[in-house]
């Protein structure tokens, strides 16, 4: 796999067809290979970028950094600048959703098109919602709820999602896993991971997908996105949090026109 040096250590991420670029951004103590189901059908017709975040996969990471979601967002800008990447399409889970339309905001003219799918960052922080996440924030919370959450919140339909589930809450009993996790939780409640007050700044063609089954972040929140990115449009599949992961197929017929309309008749 290639890699390119960011901030926070080497980046490893692999590349897969030719054509106008996709890129493919992967939820917290999960990996590139999340998206195995739907690479091959994307490289077709399109250059598809696979990324594993620092902490995760094949990546590294510089001991003196702690892993937050405004970090994996900074990290981001690196990557789309040190491979001089043309102007794409962001497909991002969760965090990566978050990560992609932060980049969306600050550098507009390196996004083409976002598909948030059960993402971060235009979330209602209601009193509640602050009282059940912070918990997570803390290592020794995390590594004793999140084995078991992991399974609840990617109600896993197929052989693929059940071997990621597996791998997931295996990854979330280890202490580097729990500390990792717990780090990306804690900056959940962050000022920096509140995009809502710069939503109006998404310029980018956006498309919601959300998997009505999530409890972590549940079909309310796609709601309350889908409101403040004006112009967006939101589907929703019967799925949890990793809707590609579960229902491909579904998932590719959402998404391939949409990518199609981004780029223009000269990708098709």
């Amino acid at each position: 796999m290639p890699s390119v040096s960011t901030r926070t250590g080497d980046v490893f991420y692999s590349v897969t067809g030719t054509g106008d670029p996709i890129v493919l951004l992967h939820a917290t103590l999960h990996t590139s290979h999340d998206f195995d189901s739907i690479i091959p059908k994307l490289s077709l017709h399109y250059q598809t970028v696979a990324i594993d975040w620092p902490w995760h996969g094949d990546s590294s990471h510089h001991s003196k950094f702690q892993p937050t979601a405004p970090l994996f967002a900074e990290i981001l800008e690196d990557i789309v600048t040190a491979i001089d990447l043309p102007p794409a399409v962001f497909i991002g889970n969760s965090v990566g959703g978050f990560a992609a339309a932060r980049l969306a905001i600050t550098h507009p003219e390196k996004v083409k098109g976002l598909v948030l799918v059960n993402s971060g960052g235009f979330v209602p922080w209601s009193f509640l919602l602050r009282t059940l996440t912070r918990p997570f924030g803390f290592q020794w919370v995390n590594k004793m709820i999140m084995p078991r959450m992991v399974w609840k919140y990617m109600v896993p339909q197929n052989d693929n999602d059940k071997a990621i589930a597996a791998e997931v809450s295996g990854r979330a009993k280890t202490s580097e896993g729990s500390k990792v996790a717990a780090g990306i939780w804690a900056s959940f409640l962050s000022p920096e991971h509140d995009l809502r007050a710069r939503a109006g700044e998404v310029k980018a063609p956006t498309l919601l997908v959300w998997g009505k089954r999530d409890p972590v972040i549940p079909l309310s929140a796609g709601r309350a996105t889908h409101e403040l990115l004006k112009g967006s449009r939101l589907e929703i599949l019967d799925t949890g949090h990793v809707v590609f992961a579960s229902r491909p197929e579904e998932f590719l017929e959402l998404v391939e026109p949409f990518i199609e309309e981004c780029f223009g008749a000269e990708s098709t």
